[in-house]
């Protein structure tokens, strides 16, 4: 696992997919924009929310809770069932747009990730450019909003993003920081839950001002280790690092189709596709690869991989194709395919190539 170094002149990105799972069923069907929809389970049954739209969040619907309340507060909700294969493969789409801005990048779920761009040039270094950059592409490539928070640490990162949803950008500078955390509620801060926050209350604690006014030694006695964070984040203080769980062990790309395929030339161009795409992400990270890996997934949810690994590199997205066709014929075809993906692996960096292997290897 990599991490980035802690700076008090960091830069953090939290991005956040707006109503993630409600945005999804809302773009792939049209019937349901507009609309108070729900992502969840059977109201009259022990269903739960997963996601609420912008629509229903109106009444009250939160994620959470349970599908029976969601219809009180709204009569005229819609209940679609989750479909977690289709939010994996977008998450998947949206974490390569991630990546090909940094390494450092820290998923937190399907729908969210801190990201350091400290030190990055592009954009003119700039980590609100870079914010909305990354949104841009977001909507540009999947159809979907994303809301951004930047900020020197992970905590006001993480409130900034909350700050101008949906489809918005917020920054909280240093500059601006301690007069920001000042009057924030305690039950905003990142990591204060309603517990906690009941504890601070009874200590005459509702602000990020009150906060700051106890001492460490007061706060370590009520809250143990803890104590300390929440004296450190009253101060604005988070040195949390942003950690990466990718260490370039493979680079890849895929897809899921909005119905199933079963003829070998469109299928054959979406697996070259996604090559196209996972070798763009490798050269991007300067890195090369030996192995290739083609990934189906059938209708059934079933799936298989086929690998092929070379004794010199890939050179092209093209020199692939010969290996990914024989891939394919590989494939069994009894059923319809719903996915394609095709992943780089057994890497190294472009300026430090892996010695070739030989036979005996």
């Amino acid at each position: 696992m990599t991490a980035s170094i802690p700076s008090t002149s960091r830069k953090i990105i939290h991005l956040d997919m707006d109503a993630f799972y409600a945005s999804v069923e809302q773009r792939d069907f049209p019937q349901y924009r507009g609309k108070p929809l729900v992502v969840g389970g059977d109201p009259s049954g022990r269903g739960v929310v997963a996601a609420a739209s912008y629509e229903v969040r109106k009444f009250g619907v939160r994620s959470a809770m349970s599908s029976y309340e969601a219809r009180k507060r709204c009569p005229e909700v819609i209940f679609v069932r989750p479909r977690f294969d289709v939010y994996r493969s977008v998450s998947s789409q949206i974490r390569s747009i991630m990546y090909s801005l940094t390494p450092h990048v820290e998923p937190l779920s399907l729908d969210e990730a801190y990201l350091d761009v400290t030190g990055l040039q592009v954009h003119k270094g700039s980590a609100t450019l870079m914010a909305n950059w990354l949104r841009a592409q977001i909507l540009e490539q999947t159809g979907l909003t994303a809301s951004a928070g930047v900020s020197f640490n992970k905590m006001l990162a993480k409130i900034a993003s909350d700050m101008n949803k949906p489809n918005g950008t917020a920054i909280i500078t240093p500059d601006d920081a301690a007069a920001f955390i000042s009057t924030l509620p305690i039950e905003r801060f990142h990591g204060i839950g309603k517990a906690t926050a009941r504890r601070l209350h009874a200590m005459g604690v509702s602000t990020g001002a009150d906060l700051r006014q106890v001492p460490a030694a007061a706060l370590v006695n009520e809250f143990g280790k803890r104590g300390q964070f929440y004296h450190d984040i009253a101060h604005g203080r988070d040195e949390r690092l942003v950690k990466s769980e990718r260490q370039h062990k493979s680079v890849g790309s895929e897809t899921t189709f909005k119905d199933n395929l079963n003829d070998c030339e469109p299928l054959r161009l979406q697996i070259y596709e996604q090559n196209a795409d996972a070798f763009k992400q490798m050269n991007n990270k300067q890195l090369i690869a030996y192995t290739i890996t083609l990934k189906v997934k059938y209708a059934d949810f079933t799936q298989i991989t086929r690998s092929h690994t070379l004794s010199t590199a890939f050179i092209s997205a093209e020199s692939a194709h010969y290996w990914l066709d024989k891939l394919f014929l590989d494939i069994p075809r009894a059923l319809p395919i719903r996915l394609v993906g095709v992943t780089y692996s057994s890497l190294a960096s472009a300026a430090q190539p892996l010695p070739q292997l030989t036979l005996f290897d």
